[in-house]
């Protein structure tokens, strides 16, 4: 092991991931100390990987994590994930984030703040690819100076954020791919709550829990569409006919509308949705291309709205996975 190179035995400190597995390791001998300081790109600080993480106090917790971050020299993977058990001060994260940003480009951050740390701001805005918000509060986007110009992947979870804000934030990120929405805190101006979102470039996005009325997403890519635990009067999604994936979950919804063009879907799971039948089924028989659909835990009116083995053949002559489950209002079919 004394002849590996230093940048060969960072990167094996690197796929460690676990900030404590990293300090052990490199403890062997200078060699690893060095390779840590100069050449470790991946550090992971979550309280699943070592439990001690709950036992200690907040400000010992804040210590280690500063301490093994300032030990470092060009971190491009930072995850910080730790559960209720701390709430950690604003001082040290910021400068653990402005430590780090010039070299980041993944970015996990789930811990419990006071006050709460605009994370945005402090990041590095032209490396960073991936960025994970957990538990985070969401403020004053302004698009011409907040350019993430190599974000790909965004995901907030639990985030407080305007729907305003939102907005500008994702036409800040001009190439982004990915995007996941979860349990957000949704402020907006108007009793009726609407959310518009507009990527040119997204293909992928999951939305569960938004608490607003109306969802109008327009992606001319978007491959993928997953939404979950919704309940809007409408969602429309505006774009060029692009999807492949559709994934609907325990979703009622008064209006939906996925656009007219439906010829590239492949895959249809959808199960614990409320819509009417007939809207539904009109947009999706035109998927000649379907391979997999799934229709579980559907509601009819009457058993003249199922659709039959048939019709099934007809409008997807490449379907190779079939999962049915209809319940009738009088009685389970």
């Amino acid at each position: 092991m004394e002849n590996l190179p230093v940048e060969v035995i960072g990167n094996v400190l690197s796929h460690l991931g676990a900030a404590r597995d990293v300090v052990i390791a490199s403890a062997t001998c200078w060699k690893w100390r060095e390779a840590r300081r100069k050449h470790l790109h991946a550090l992971t600080f979550s309280s699943d990987d070592w439990p001690v993480y709950r036992d200690i106090t907040t400000r010992r917790l804040e210590i280690i994590i500063t301490q093994t971050i300032f030990q470092t020299r060009g971190l491009q993977r930072l995850s910080i994930r730790m559960d209720d058990a701390h709430e950690l001060s604003a001082a040290p994260v910021i400068a653990w984030i402005m430590y780090t940003r010039e070299t980041l480009r993944y970015l996990s951050y789930n811990v419990h703040t006071m006050p709460s740390v605009n994370i945005l701001e402090k990041c590095g805005r032209q490396r960073l690819e991936v960025l994970d918000l957990d538990l985070n509060s969401i403020t004053g986007i302004e698009p011409s100076y907040q350019r993430f110009t190599s974000l790909k992947s965004l995901s907030l979870r639990h985030v407080s954020i305007s729907a305003l804000d939102l907005c500008l934030l994702l036409a800040a990120c001009p190439k982004i791919e990915s995007l996941a929405l979860d349990a957000l805190e949704i402020v907006t101006s108007d009793s009726q709550s609407m959310m518009e979102l507009s990527s040119p470039m997204l293909k992928s996005i999951y939305a569960r829990a938004l608490g607003v009325d109306k969802i109008i997403l327009e992606a001319d890519n978007l491959e993928s569409l997953h939404l979950n635990a919704l309940n809007p009067d409408l969602f429309e999604l505006i774009g060029k006919g692009t999807l492949i994936h559709l994934k609907i979950d325990d979703v009622s919804v008064t209006h939906l509308d996925i656009g007219e063009i439906t010829d590239h879907l492949e895959v249809i799971d959808v199960s614990n949705f409320t819509i009417i039948w007939p809207k539904f089924y009109h947009m999706i028989s035109r998927s000649s291309k379907l391979r997999r659909l799934r229709l579980w835990g559907m509601v009819f009116d009457d058993e003249d709205e199922i659709m039959d083995s048939e019709i099934v053949a007809i409008c997807f002559p490449q379907l190779r996975h079939l999962s049915l489950s209809y319940d009738l209002r009088d009685g389970v079919l």
